[in-house]
This record gives C-alpha cells, sequence and structure tokens, in this order.
C-alpha cells in the first residue's frame, strides 16, 4: 500500500480511537456517580411546607418565598375512599385555591419546585392505594399532571409495607421521568434506626432496594422523633447508613406546631455545624409556612435557615 493510500486511513483509525475513548470516558463518568448519591439539586435544599392557605379568612399566600425556598411541599393531598382527592378539606379544583394555583404557577416559572405532599396525620390515603392501587393510584396521577406539580412527598403516617411502597415509587418514576421529584417524610428516628413508624418498614432497607428513585428524604427531627437542637440525632441518621446529601433536616417552625421547636440563634448554630461536617448536607425543611417565627415575617425564617447553610 502506498504512503498516499496509507494516511486517510490513519486519519480515521485515529478518528475512531478518539470516539471510542470519549464514550468509555463518559460511561465510566455515569457509573462513577450514580444519581441516589448525588442531590438532586446542586443547592441545598430550603423546603417549605404550605398547609394552610388561609389564616382566620385571610389567604396566606407563597409567593414572598420565591428567591428563597427551593421546594413547596403544598399539604396535604388525600385520596379518600369516595373516590375522591381533596387538598385538606375541598378539591383541588375549589374556587379557594384559584389565586393559590396562580401564585404557585409564578414561582414554578421562577425557578421554585411544587411537591404534593401525599397524606400526612389524616388516615385513609395509603390503605386506598393497598386495597385498589390501580383507581387511587389513577387518581393521584391524573392530579400530579392536572395542576402541573413538579414532584410528590410521600409523607406516610398509616401502616403501608415496604412492598406497596417500593410499588408507588417506581410506578411514579416510570410515569413521570427523572425530572420528577420523589421524595418521603418518614419521622427521623426511622431513618436512625429507632422506629418502624411512618409505614412499618425498614427505610435502610427501602433505599437499598429503590434508593435510586427516590430523590431525598425530608425527615422529622420534631415532634419526639428527632431534635435539632444539636447535631446528635443527624448524625445518627448518617452513621445508620443514609449520605447526607439524601436527608434534608426537617423541623418546626413555631412551637404552636409540634414539640421539638428550635429557637433561630440555636438552629443557626447547628446548622454551621452540620454543614462543617457533611459537605453535602442536604438541606432544610421547615413545617410550616404560614405562622413560621421570622422577624421579617414568615419567609424570612427560611431566608434563616438559608443564610446558616451558606
Amino acid at each position: 500500500m502506498s504512503h498516499t493510500a496509507r494516511a486517510p486511513l490513519t486519519a480515521l483509525v485515529a478518528v475512531v480511537a478518539c470516539l471510542l475513548a470519549c464514550l468509555t470516558a463518559a460511561t465510566g463518568s455515569a457509573h462513577a456517580s450514580p444519581a441516589r448519591h448525588r442531590p438532586a439539586d446542586a443547592a441545598r435544599h430550603v423546603v417549605a411546607y404550605y398547609q394552610t392557605q388561609y389564616d382566620n379568612g385571610a389567604y396566606v399566600s407563597p409567593s414572598p418565598l420565591g428567591g428563597i425556598a427551593t421546594d413547596i411541599d403544598l399539604a396535604a393531598f388525600h385520596l379518600d375512599s369516595d373516590g375522591t382527592v381533596h387538598l385538606n378539606d375541598d378539591p383541588p379544583s375549589a374556587a379557594k385555591f384559584d389565586r393559590m394555583w396562580s401564585d404557585l404557577a409564578a414561582l414554578q416559572k421562577s425557578g421554585v419546585r411544587v411537591e404534593a405532599m401525599l397524606g400526612g396525620a389524616a388516615q385513609g390515603t395509603y390503605a386506598n392505594l393497598h386495597d385498589d392501587f390501580t383507581t387511587y393510584y389513577g387518581l393521584l396521577r391524573d392530579t400530579l399532571r392536572t395542576y402541573h406539580l413538579d414532584g410528590v412527598d410521600l409523607d406516610i403516617e398509616e401502616p403501608f409495607s415496604l412492598a406497596d411502597t417500593e410499588h408507588l415509587i417506581r410506578q411514579l418514576r416510570t410515569d413521570f421521568g427523572s425530572s420528577f421529584v420523589i421524595a418521603m417524610a418518614p419521622v427521623a428516628s426511622d431513618l436512625s434506626g429507632g422506629s418502624t413508624y411512618s409505614g412499618g418498614f425498614d427505610y435502610r432497607t427501602l433505599e437499598q432496594d429503590v434508593g435510586s428513585d427516590i430523590s431525598w428524604y425530608n425527615a422529622q427531627f420534631y415532634c419526639g422523633w428527632g431534635d435539632l437542637s444539636g447535631t446528635s440525632d443527624y448524625d445518627a441518621v448518617v452513621s445508620a447508613g443514609f449520605a447526607a446529601s439524601r436527608v434534608v433536616a426537617g423541623t418546626v417552625t413555631n412551637s404552636a406546631n409540634c414539640s421539638g421547636y428550635v429557637d433561630p440563634s440555636t438552629l443557626d448554630s447547628t446548622l454551621r455545624s452540620l454543614v462543617s461536617e457533611h459537605s453535602d448536607f442536604a438541606g432544610v425543611a421547615g413545617w410550616e409556612y404560614f405562622n413560621a417565627q421570622g422577624s421579617g415575617g414568615p419567609q424570612s425564617w427560611y431566608q434563616g435557615v438559608r443564610d446558616a447553610m451558606n
């Protein structure tokens, strides 16, 4: 073969080798950093639970949370035994929510995610999913689509098996894709292994089985299930095998909301310590927005924790 014929062939081989090297590097990168070990967002989460839309008849707008909260958890959605969906005491289509939906849509356009908190203290949602998954999951799926929600927060506070939970999570991920938020809200001691309150199963097994489909955990460090006056209860969760990037520290924003309220200066100290201990610390969730104790209005409580983490 002449030198003239060999030159194009040499160039071709070089190009193919380069392409294979790039493909190998990209594949290696993907395997080195699976999604379950990364925070769902580059910034630490600031999650505002928004259950009280009216306080003494006055509308409570979520709009001041713009630029502060990364996520608003709209609470609480219920799948009722009569085959209906309610947001607290009313259908989500009720006229009283029109302004709320408009405000939330504007926040979404600005980059804030809005998730539906499903369940909570009111019983029945998860029992109905267990008894008739096809019907009640269909109601949930259609509601999430109708209101253009960015995710769901599964707050299981009634018996619901590990198998049922994994089935629900896998179906949500299949139907809504990889960018959809699937968070969970177990009590903190369920994650550290001291209880099985939130459903009745082992969350460490859940994490092993379907952790790649769970965005993060909004762990409840209050109501006797954990405490954020120091770092020990959060550290116990990490010691149990949960990466700090997976666990958002949930606390109450007002002593009226539950036991375990931590005053702002103490909470700031705890958060600064957690950030120092865990560079991948996932963030903070506050229950709840309307009566959060902050000197500049309820949104300032969330601004305070955001500042403490940064």
